[in-house]
């Protein structure tokens, strides 16, 4: 007798909150609301002619907290309360599907990569945006390039890491020293038009040198105690760069020479670039030359991570992340493998760093506050661990939010006075890594292809990989 199919289907009726349980549930939403707001928003200290008055904002404080309430009640009703749609047989996706939707991945990685070489022509034709968009585009890919980077050691190894921007400093710094004191002393002024080919892979062997300085300590940490590690290196950095004046010139900064076209400078001199090449000087060739010089070093972390994931050690960094223990008892070498993810992770940051001191001329501690670290973070949390597509959206989503708030100066006119748009970017996007954390928790980007497959290929679910959780 043949059994009868088992009904694998999944349903759940609504969790079902009587009204008593919503109003409780409402009035300590209130409540905590109040309180938390009172200190926050409630009195505005204001300096009028030497004296400190204090202004009280009680209409913004019950605002805030009648908006917080009714989207709590909101997410009861709409969101919290619905039943799960049953899920069938007829909704697995077939093999048809499957091929149909890794063609298209594929396909929009080359599209993707086509946009990205023909954007600065796009934006030339673009009124008022020709230098301003090429500039920003770069900054986005500057920070694309330090997520792919910092995805090294949070994404594939799992090493919870709040310090990296420590290792974008010593890049910078690198550059800034060797161009204007030490490569100068050693071989003349002739060198340092051509200083910035010569430094970029200095710049990220001293910092893969510092990656392994950290990983030293950091060998027997995990979880809270690696960050809260990682956390003090990256402010050790930044107090050093301060107070080692005669060094590092403390707080004043190092102007330092920006990059040239292989020794010929953008200017209108009669050694510059557009001398040599016969045409009008216009800053804007200066402008195209960063952003491919930064998209060739974006590329470059993107193939060389991608590469090193199907190699014995990016399995490594993949086995470290899932289990620690289980990657021991198959005869890993942990100690190699934690110390090899901070240094090629730390590498490319300082490939970045050496390309963001010759593109604005000038460093200072200023540029790498813990805030930088935890932007970068945020990026390849957004974005999905492990998942350099999601990393691009992220950056994208982050970087660009911020350039949305200076344009959004109309908002001004609702605004209290002396309260600028711009001033809520970070309020913004904490909300938005909220929203995200509670919808999408695993990122842009869930889907993870195997590194290594046997016969057939198929995407593992984000559900079944801890990602640096386990």
């Amino acid at each position: 007798m043949v059994a009868a199919p088992k009904d694998t289907s999944f349903s759940q009726e609504a969790n079902k909150l009587d009204t008593p349980a919503l109003i409780k549930d409402l009035i300590g939403t209130a409540v905590i609301t109040f309180l938390i707001l009172t200190p926050i928003v409630a009195y505005e200290t204001i300096m009028n002619q030497g004296t400190l008055l204090i202004e009280s904002r009680w209409g913004w404080v019950f605002l805030f907290t009648a908006i917080t309430v009714v989207g709590r009640l909101l997410l009861h009703l709409f969101v919290w309360q619905r039943a799960p749609s049953p899920k069938t047989a007829s909704a697995a996706p077939s093999k048809g599907e499957s091929a149909a939707g890794a063609s298209f991945r594929k396909n929009f990685n080359t599209i993707l990569f086509v946009f990205a070489l023909l954007l600065p022509f796009i934006l030339y034709f673009i009124p008022g945006w020709d230098k301003r968009g090429i500039d920003f585009a770069i900054t986005i890919l500057i920070y694309i390039m330090l997520a792919w980077g910092l995805n090294i050691v949070v994404g594939l190894a799992g090493l919870l890491d709040l310090g990296y921007v420590a290792f974008y400093a010593v890049g910078a710094y690198a550059y800034a020293l060797l161009t204007t004191v030490y490569l100068p002393h050693w071989f003349g002024e002739g060198v340092v038009p051509w200083a910035f080919y010569i430094v970029l892979p200095i710049a990220g062997a001293l910092a893969a040198l510092w990656g392994v300085i950290l990983g030293f300590p950091v060998l027997r940490l995990r979880g809270d105690y690696l960050a809260i590690v990682t956390l003090a290196f990256g402010e050790i950095i930044r107090l050093v760069l301060i107070n080692w004046f005669w060094f590092t010139n403390g707080p004043q900064g190092i102007n330092v020479p920006k990059i040239t076209f292989f020794g010929l400078p953008f200017n209108a001199s009669d050694e510059g670039f557009a001398a040599f090449f016969g045409i009008a000087h216009d800053r804007i060739y200066s402008y195209f030359y960063l952003y491919y010089v930064i998209l060739a070093l974006a590329l470059l972390t993107f193939i060389a991570t991608n590469r090193l994931r199907r190699l014995p050690i990016g399995r490594a960094w993949e086995a470290l992340r899932e289990d620690e223990i289980a990657c021991r008892s198959l005869g890993i070498n942990t100690t190699n493998t934690k110390l090899t993810a901070f240094a090629i992770g730390a590498m490319f940051g300082g490939f970045a760093g050496s390309f963001f001191a010759a593109r604005q001329g000038f460093v200072s501690p200023e540029s790498f506050v813990f805030i930088e670290s935890a932007l970068i973070l945020a990026i390849v949390v957004l974005g999905g661990l492990g998942s350099q597509i999601g990393i691009v959206f992220a950056a994208i989503a982050i970087i660009g939010a911020f350039e949305v708030f200076r344009e959004m100066g109309f908002l001004s006119y609702i605004l209290p006075e002396g309260v600028e748009p711009v001033q809520f970017r970070m309020l913004a996007v904490g909300l938005a890594m909220v929203l995200m954390m509670r919808w999408r928790p695993r990122g842009f980007v869930t889907r993870r292809d195997p590194t290594v497959f046997l016969k057939e290929k198929k995407s593992v679910s984000a559900d079944l990989v801890s990602q640096g959780h386990g």
